[in-house]
């Protein structure tokens, strides 16, 4: 697939201080759709849909909220913890909603690994099969993310 307009325009919304400071793209140089399809290979060769992962995030998150702001063990393989802050984010693709900013940490006790994502995350990966880009601070690595959430086939 090759990169739109409307693509390239999303990709501008996701520099640095558009939205966030720190932007979605990190050091990427890429286009936002050579991002999103190796980041999709990735997926596929570990058998997965972005759907998947974004509803095992989900599933972590809603977990977690009981917990607010401690952790909590969800099972004897992971600890959950979810953080609010004040606010909601656009998402750069568009659409109707706000996302806000909630942080999900997950740490899985067997591995000794933990990742943490937002809910604008959940939505970047279940829609649009965006994990940010490479140097991005808040990056989420596919083969990682699938690896601390057990979701290996």
């Amino acid at each position: 697939m090759k990169q739109t307009p409307a693509y390239d325009q999303i990709q501008q919304q996701m520099r640095p201080g558009v939205i966030t400071l720190d932007g979605f793209l990190g050091t990427d140089g890429r286009n936002l759709i050579d991002i999103i399809n190796e980041d999709d290979g990735t997926v596929r060769q570990h058998g997965l849909t972005h759907e998947a992962i974004a509803d095992r995030m989900a599933e972590f998150r809603d977990k977690g909220l009981a917990g607010l702001n401690e952790f909590i063990s969800v099972d004897a393989n992971f600890d959950v913890r979810v953080d609010s802050v004040r606010g909601k984010l656009p998402s750069p693709f568009g659409g109707p909603g706000m996302y806000g900013k909630i942080n999900t940490t997950v740490v899985n006790k067997r591995l000794k690994e933990q990742i943490t994502y937002t809910d604008l995350h959940i939505h970047f990966i279940r829609d649009h099969g965006f994990y940010e880009g490479k140097g991005s601070p808040f990056r989420l690595e596919p083969a990682q993310l699938i690896a601390v959430l057990e979701l290996e086939q």
